[in-house]
């Protein structure tokens, strides 16, 4: 009898510690440690089961091979993103741990949630918003924890890995949509279509007194609607909200110099970042950067401010901002021009108040030379320059149609994936079309997140009659996703799928000549040509190099023969320039 009742005390005394052990999750971070993935799971669904206005979701895997997860918290029980959206209510979503090692953000939004579902957050916010959350997003990373693949952060004791299990870094893949994790994540982002979006990060740099600093979504590059807004009202509201927590914050140290003295420019997120990706489709989005060398503890509690605060002020201006991106998509489908490329304008900045600490030099005790260091016991407080604006260096007319040609498959598949309608031609057929030849472009010396980058691409325009055969993709781009089809499909955009190789291979030539072959032809064709001859003599007279180069020499000739391929450095996605009656499926 006393075996029995001792086994059961210590049956329910285990018990009592696994549930204990389980509430504790969400203050984890309050010793210095991270939940980890699994942890982090099994937390959420704690909570799927224990209240019915919260569900924890999935949508695809991830490269590892593990689910992404999706958390949504309302007020009402409702989790149709369709209804969501016709009842005008804001939909937040939160991603964390696209870097693991930078966790802040995962252990925030566990307290964020329990203290939503708990009460302990007024459920009044939830009257106008719904809060979506991807526990983790970089589940693979997650999953490769150590102490010390960070060196400049103080805490936790262990984290994730920044690599996910293709050692990409998930922050530059959106528009490149690699992984697994990109492709579910975006079927996600197009089934709920939120308003407002906040990645969470931790940010190295400069030292300063702050816990917090934010990144918004880059006015200028915004659609004029939401930029005007982000810039002159809810990027201000959340810095007033944190001042009000205690919190107070300051835009992302990105310096202009050396130190932050000389000034700060303000982050540009093209498309291969989570927020310049989001923006294409007219979300609001900001980046939490907490402060790397501030406690641990303390920048979990700075990221659930931030998270709050943005509640707080997407809560209170729901309808401004339901109205605001409904008149951004109406003017995506009727604008005629788009900005591709941007540049800094240092011709004008703001003045902001900046709390910082004195950087100095001193001799290293490692390297024996001056390093740069600073100085916490020489603080100080001034007005520092804040670059804000962009002006854009390239833009183009968008066409009333583009056609894919169905044989590039990776390209059809991540604008399936984004839901981008396309018809298909139903039968083969002759089309005039214009075409961009790739003039000239540079290339990176090194692979970049799994690519040879291509970078300051000059296009040639031109009018072809070309064959297009049954199946081929045509897209509309009077719609509101047209800035994503433009951005996507224009070569000289800064994150274009020319820009990252999706097209490489009409950049080998596949035909050429045999000299001793060609020899007789090339003067039979200069003889016929004048003009072409007069060219060529007058470059063997001015170029030494080229005079001493027979193969160059015919080289010069066949590229402006008949023989030379038509194809060669034609860019394969062609514009329609007007709406024309096509045969489609």
């Amino acid at each position: 009898m006393q075996n029995n009742c001792l086994f059961a005390l210590l049956l329910f005394g285990c018990s009592v510690y696994k549930s204990s052990s389980a509430q504790k999750l969400s203050e984890k971070y309050l010793k210095n440690e991270t939940v980890t993935y699994s942890e982090c799971i099994s937390f959420y669904k704690e909570l799927d089961q224990k209240y019915t206005n919260a569900k924890l979701l999935t949508y695809g895997l991830t490269d590892v091979g593990k689910p992404l997860h999706l958390f949504v918290i309302t007020n009402d029980g409702d989790f149709n993103p369709s209804t969501i959206h016709q009842r005008n209510k804001i939909i937040l979503l939160v991603n964390n741990g696209i870097h693991p090692g930078e966790p802040d953000g995962i252990d925030a939004s566990m307290k964020f949630s329990e203290e939503l579902l708990t009460g302990k957050i007024s459920d009044t916010l939830l009257k106008h918003a719904v809060v979506c959350i991807v526990p983790v997003y970089n589940i693979d990373g997650a999953l490769n924890r150590s102490c010390c693949s960070r060196s400049n952060q103080n805490g936790p004791e262990e984290y994730g890995f920044r690599g996910n299990s293709k050692n990409l870094d998930l922050n530059r893949d959106f528009i490149k949509c690699d992984s697994e994790n990109a492709k579910s994540f975006e079927k996600l982002f197009h089934e709920w279509d939120p308003d407002v979006f906040i990645d969470t990060h931790v940010s190295d740099g400069a030292d300063y007194p702050y816990t917090m600093t934010l990144i918004s979504s880059q006015h200028n590059k915004l659609n004029p609607f939401l930029g005007n807004y982000m810039k002159a009202e809810m990027t201000s509201a959340l810095f007033k909200k944190m001042l009000e927590k205690k919190d107070e914050m300051i835009p992302y140290v990105n310096s202009k110099e050396v130190s932050p003295e000389g000034g700060i420019i303000a982050f540009f997120e093209t498309p291969r970042f989570s927020t310049g990706y989001v923006t294409l489709f007219n979300t609001l989005s900001f980046v939490s950067e907490t402060h790397v060398f501030k406690p641990f503890q303390g920048r979990v509690k700075s990221t659930y401010n931030i998270l709050l605060s943005l509640l707080e002020v997407a809560g209170k201006d729901f309808m401004k901002i339901k109205e605001l991106r409904n008149k951004a998509k109406q003017d995506c489908a009727t604008r005629n021009d788009f900005d591709l490329q941007w540049q800094l304008d240092t011709t004008t900045s703001d003045l902001i108040n900046f709390k910082g600490y004195e950087a100095k030099y001193k001799k290293s005790t490692v390297t024996g030379l001056e390093r740069l260091y600073y100085d916490p016991g020489a603080p100080y407080e001034r007005k520092i320059k804040f670059y804000d604006e962009y002006k854009a260096t390239v833009t183009v007319k968008k066409p009333e149609m583009y056609i894919v040609p169905q044989t590039w498959r990776e390209v059809i598949e991540r604008l399936k994936i984004n839901d981008i309608e396309m018809r298909r031609l139903g039968k083969d057929t002759v089309l005039e079309a214009e075409v961009y030849f790739i003039e000239k472009f540079t290339t990176s010396h090194d692979p970049y997140e799994g690519h040879y980058l291509h970078s300051n691409v000059e296009i040639r325009k031109g009018w072809e009659q070309l064959n297009f055969y049954k199946g081929d993709y045509v897209i509309d781009v009077n719609n509101k996703n047209s800035r994503y089809i433009v951005e996507t499909l224009e070569p000289q955009a800064t994150d274009s799928w020319f820009a990252w190789g999706f097209f490489d291979a009409v950049l080998g030539q596949k035909e050429w000549f045999s000299d001793y072959v060609f020899e007789e032809k090339a003067e039979e064709f200069l003889n016929q040509n004048p003009a072409l001859k007069t060219e060529f003599e007058t470059k063997q007279k001015l170029d030494t190099a080229f005079a001493e180069n027979s193969f160059s020499q015919l080289n010069f000739i066949y590229q402006r023969s008949p023989y030379f391929e038509k194809s060669f450095k034609r860019y394969p996605v062609v514009r329609l320039n007007a709406k024309i009656k096509l045969p489609l499926e």
